[in-house]
């Protein structure tokens, strides 16, 4: 991750560590994954929730957190019982090969986890378009959020869009002028710069 995408190697080991932990907590929610029976409005009736996985999802993940955001988006699609297909940046696919390789490794059936790379265009376009496909997580900008929305509606994806945006840095008059400033420095050089979640004067 660091030769791939640049970051500090304390922050790349950092990164796998975090991205574990999605995996791990899904790994023990999915033995959560059940329905509830709801008290009805008579007795000779019953309510009943019940989980099912949605089908095939797919998981759009940006360069920032290579890792991170792809266990973020797969960990929960797995536990649910779908298959998942991943299109990672063109800019550090060998991350996401890198966990297609563990997940071959621990058992994951061919064809549970899948990695796919190449041009986004055509790819997006193939997973909005494809019917088998029945839901899309996407994390990028926003105007390629309202392309994949409007590529989706036909066939009536359900969709989770984390859309572009900037994190505000507010400085109360209260506050400790110097460790605001050091605050702000620390955030915007972490992960080597590209760090969405940076902090804006």
């Amino acid at each position: 991750m660091t030769v791939e995408q640049g970051k500090p190697l304390n922050e790349s080991r950092g990164e796998i560590r975090y991205g574990a932990s999605f995996v791990k907590w899904f790994a023990e929610e999915a033995r959560r994954s059940y329905g509830e029976t709801i008290p009805a409005p008579s007795a000779d009736r019953r309510l009943m929730t019940l989980k099912q996985p949605v089908g095939v999802c797919a998981a759009i993940t940006p360069w920032n957190f290579p890792n991170a955001m792809i266990t973020r988006k797969c960990a929960p699609a797995l536990a649910a019982g779908c298959p998942i297909i991943v299109k990672p940046s063109d800019l550090t696919p060998l991350s996401a090969l890198a966990l297609a390789v563990l997940a071959e490794r621990v058992g994951i059936p061919a064809g549970v986890f899948n990695v796919i790379i190449g041009m986004p265009t055509g790819i997006g376009e193939e997973l909005t378009s494809n019917p088998v496909v029945r839901k899309i997580s996407f994390t990028g900008s926003t105007p390629v959020g309202r392309l994949l929305m409007r590529q989706s509606a036909e066939h009536i994806k359900r969709l989770s869009l984390e859309l572009g945006g900037n994190a505000p840095f507010i400085v109360f008059d209260d506050a400790d002028l110097e460790q605001a400033v050091t605050g702000i420095m620390l955030s915007k050089f972490r992960n080597a710069g590209p760090d969405l979640r940076v902090r804006q004067p």
